[in-house]
C-alpha cells in the first residue's frame, strides 16, 4: 500500500508525519488484553503502509515498551538508517507538586530507555490542576532539558487556550497540543484553532470518531446501555454525545454520514476523520488500534482521497447546529478533565 503525499506533514523542519497517528491508547489494559508479540507484528504492518507516527503515553500501558521494542526489531531486519521512518510521540502525566530539575529529568530518561531513543521526538505535556503554577517549571526545565538533546520538541495535552496562552507568554515553543476534536465535538474551533493558527501550533486530535461510535455499526441501533459498553473509550464518549444533544440526534448525523460516504464510497469513520483533518490548525487526527485485535489500515487509507464538499458539509451542519453549544456547557479544550 504506497500512501498518496497528502498524508504527510512536513511538521517541524525534523519531522515528516503521516497525517493519521496511531494511537496507543487501547494497550492500555483498559480495552481488553493485548499479545506483545502480535502487537508489535501488527506495528510492522501499520509503518509498511505508511502509518509511521505513533501517539503514546508513560501512562499506556506498555506502550513506550512496545515502541522499543518495535525499534529494535526494525533496526535488525531494516538497518538502523530505518528508524529514522519512524516517529513516536508519547507523553508525561505527572501528578502536580513542586517540580524540580531532577524529578522531570528522571521522568524523561524513563521515557527514553523505554523508547530506546537518544532524543524523544516530541513530549506532549499534561497538567491536571492549573491552580498549581509549577506546570511551568516543569516545562522550564524541559527546554533546558532539549537544549541538552534528550527533547527534541515540547507539546502539551489538553491545556486549553488560556494556559497555552500562559505558557506562550512566558517565551516557552510549543509544536503542538493534543485535544478532543470531532464533528461531535467541535470546542477547538470556538478559540483554540484561532490562536494555534497565530502561533503555528498544530493540533493533533484525538475522540474523531468518538470511541468508534461514528461508524456504521451504530447507524439506526438502539442506545446502548452504558454499563454494556465494552471498552473506556465509548464509555466516555457515550456521554459526549448525551451531552452533545442525545441519541436521537446522533443517529440524525449517522444517517447524513452514511449518506455522504455512500457517495464518495467510504466509510462514516473516513468522513468524520476528513471533517477534522480538513480544518486549518489540526495537523493531525489520532486514530486507535487494538494491536493484533482491530485495525482498520486499509479503511484509514482512503481518507487520503476523500474530498467533501460544500454539499457534504452544508449536511452535516444542517445536523450538528441543532446540537447543544458544548464549549458552554462543558468549557474549553481539556474542562472536561479539571471539573
Amino acid at each position: 500500500m504506497n500512501l498518496p503525499a497528502s498524508s504527510r506533514l512536513q511538521f517541524t523542519s525534523d519531522l515528516n508525519i503521516c497525517r493519521i497517528l496511531n494511537g496507543m491508547w487501547q494497550v492500555s489494559g483498559a480495552h481488553g488484553r493485548i499479545n506483545p508479540k502480535t502487537a508489535i507484528e501488527t506495528m510492522f504492518k501499520y509503518v509498511d503502509a505508511g502509518f509511521t507516527t505513533w501517539d503514546l503515553a508513560d501512562h499506556y500501558g506498555p506502550a513506550e515498551d512496545f515502541i522499543g521494542e518495535f525499534r529494535r526489531h526494525l533496526a535488525a531486519t531494516s538497518g538502523e538508517a530505518a528508524l529514522s521512518n519512524i516517529q513516536a510521540f508519547t507523553k508525561w502525566v505527572p501528578r502536580p507538586g513542586k517540580m524540580t530539575r531532577k524529578i522531570v529529568e528522571d521522568n524523561i530518561d524513563i521515557s527514553r530507555r523505554r523508547m530506546g531513543v537518544e532524543s524523544l521526538d516530541l513530549m506532549q505535556f499534561h497538567w491536571w490542576e492549573y491552580r498549581d503554577y509549577n506546570y511551568l517549571d516543569a516545562l522550564k526545565y524541559m527546554v533546558e532539558l532539549q537544549e541538552e538533546g534528550k527533547i527534541k520538541h515540547l507539546a502539551l495535552t489538553n491545556f486549553d487556550t488560556e494556559h497555552l496562552q500562559i505558557i506562550v507568554d512566558n517565551g516557552i515553543k510549543i509544536v503542538s497540543n493534543q485535544v478532543q476534536f470531532s464533528i461531535v465535538d467541535r470546542r477547538p474551533e470556538v478559540k483554540m484553532s484561532q490562536f494555534c493558527e497565530q502561533h503555528n501550533i498544530k493540533l493533533f486530535t484525538y475522540g474523531t470518531v468518538c470511541g468508534g461510535f461514528l461508524s456504521e455499526k451504530y447507524l439506526g441501533q438502539p442506545e446502548p446501555n452504558p454499563m454494556a459498553l465494552e471498552t473506556v473509550s465509548l464509555r466516555k464518549y457515550k456521554n459526549m454525545i448525551d451531552a452533545w444533544g442525545g441519541w436521537s440526534l446522533f443517529q440524525e448525523l449517522l444517517e447524513v454520514l452514511q449518506r455522504i460516504a455512500s457517495k464518495h464510497q467510504v466509510s462514516i469513520p473516513n468522513v468524520a476523520v476528513r471533517y477534522i483533518l480538513d480544518k486549518p490548525a489540526v495537523g493531525g487526527v489520532i486514530v486507535g488500534g487494538r494491536l493484533g485485535i482491530s485495525e482498520h489500515i486499509e479503511d484509514n487509507a482512503k481518507v487520503f482521497n476523500l474530498s467533501l464538499d460544500r454539499d457534504d458539509l452544508e449536511q452535516i451542519n444542517t445536523v450538528t447546529q441543532q446540537s447543544q453549544d458544548l464549549f458552554k456547557y462543558i468549557g474549553d479544550c481539556g474542562d472536561e478533565y479539571r471539573r
